[in-house]
């Protein structure tokens, strides 16, 4: 939130006409941001914005007086969001802890000609897998799955991992005593340069390629949003904006009935029973019948 100083952008209709504030608005719509004030801040203009990437979680806005010699109003708002800690359920195999040595002992004293003898492939499959997956339970242990996002970016490789982990160790050593402030600041200077490089470079190839392979685009688009939404803010034919859920769906219900035809009977192929063809020649469909 804050002062941007667009006195001319029209909130309502999402416009305006001088070039710096439609580079705001284009900025604004690019983020996926919505701005939640309404009413003018300052003089009867909207200065001062409140930008959310999630409709509902801003909400109880007030306006209030001015504060010492400000000629703003001052902002009052919630954030409507309940902070609690997810704990993950999931577990999964603990590799780095796995005793292989053990794990291929049992699988090798067993006589695998004699056992899968006559068998077929899946009698066959179900011994194997039976015996992998006992083995499995006493060789490698299991760990409670992170429930935080642990994908990496695309733009990440191991140089840059390499880099991202020195930046960490100089830092380190830099609140210890055992790195001058200029060494570390060189160091973190060359990371953040390389991390750009990468995202430069990985965001022009996802450009360029777009036309050819969409779902990479809108894949790395849909991973930089923090916060998703459904469906966006809808337009009634009145000219009044639906933020509600239910709303929402009344609008699109609507539009799908208002442009919704149902299949006339003389367009239904009617099936007789019981009638045996016996002209060997096909029927004849003309365009104007289909």
């Amino acid at each position: 939130m804050g002062d941007f100083n667009h006195p001319d952008i029209c909130w309502r209709d999402n416009a305006a006409e001088c070039k710096q504030p439609r580079k705001f608005l284009e900025c604004v719509d690019d983020s996926f941001l919505l701005q939640v004030i309404e009413e003018p801040t300052r003089r009867g203009a909207m200065l001062d914005l409140i930008l959310t990437n999630k409709e509902g979680l801003v909400g109880d806005v007030k306006l209030k007086g001015s504060l010492g010699c400000s000629d703003h109003k001052m902002v009052e708002f919630r954030i409507l969001r309940a902070a609690r800690k997810v704990h993950s359920k999931l577990t999964t195999l603990d590799f780095r802890r796995a005793d292989f040595g053990l794990f291929r002992d049992p699988l090798g004293r067993i006589p695998w000609d004699k056992a899968l003898q006559g068998r077929g492939a899946q009698d066959s499959w179900l011994i194997s897998k039976g015996q992998l997956l006992q083995a499995q339970e006493r060789c490698i242990p299991a760990k409670r799955k992170s429930s935080k996002n642990t994908k990496r970016p695309p733009w990440m490789n191991k140089e840059l991992l390499g880099k991202v982990k020195h930046k960490k160790e100089a830092y380190r050593g830099w609140k210890q005593g055992q790195v001058a402030w200029e060494e570390y600041r060189e160091t973190v200077r060359a990371a953040r340069n390389q991390v750009r490089k990468a995202k430069a470079l990985i965001e022009i190839s996802l450009a360029r390629d777009v036309k050819d392979n969409k779902k990479s685009f809108y894949r790395y688009v849909s991973d930089k949003r923090k916060m998703r939404e459904n469906v966006d803010p809808l337009w009634k034919e009145t000219g009044d904006l639906v933020t509600r859920n239910m709303e929402k769906a009344e609008v699109l219900n609507d539009f799908f009935a208002s442009v919704f035809t149902g299949k006339s009977l003389s367009h239904t192929a009617q099936v007789t029973e019981g009638r045996d063809w016996e002209n060997p020649e096909l029927p004849t469909v003309g365009e104007d019948q289909v």
